[in-house]
């Protein structure tokens, strides 16, 4: 089965799964940690998808499963791992988190960030 240029992703043009997200009660640690993600593409596997991710100032503890390519847009974050160490990023930073990370994550003032995931099948 080829790919045609039908199937490009194109953010802003091609139709998203739109997915309202809220961290368990238990992992809130501050605040009300509301997320949305448009997500904007998923291979056929299920392992990779891509998409923007919008969050709304709280702290709440995450662990990763998957690896995460992160381009903040907009907003501050900062993510702190468990022994305490932190870093802070700013519209206009990309990173990556790790799978296996684990640790909390802190939405300072509204965030929107693009971001790319794939989790290993199992």
């Amino acid at each position: 089965m080829s790919i045609a240029i039908a199937d490009v992703a194109v953010f802003g043009e091609t139709p998203s799964e739109e997915f309202t997200i809220r961290p368990d009660a238990d992992r809130i640690l501050a605040g009300s940690p509301d997320q949305t993600a448009w997500n904007y593409f998923t291979d056929r596997t299920g392992q990779f998808s891509t998409g923007i991710w919008e969050g709304a100032p709280g702290v709440w503890r995450v662990v990763f499963t998957e690896n995460e390519f992160c381009h903040l847009m907009s907003g501050t974050v900062v993510v702190r791992d468990e022994a305490g160490s932190e870093r802070t990023f700013r519209a206009g930073s990309s990173f990556v988190m790790p799978a296996g990370f684990v640790g909390t994550w802190e939405v300072v003032e509204t965030a929107r960030k693009l971001y790319a995931t794939f989790e290993a099948a199992s």
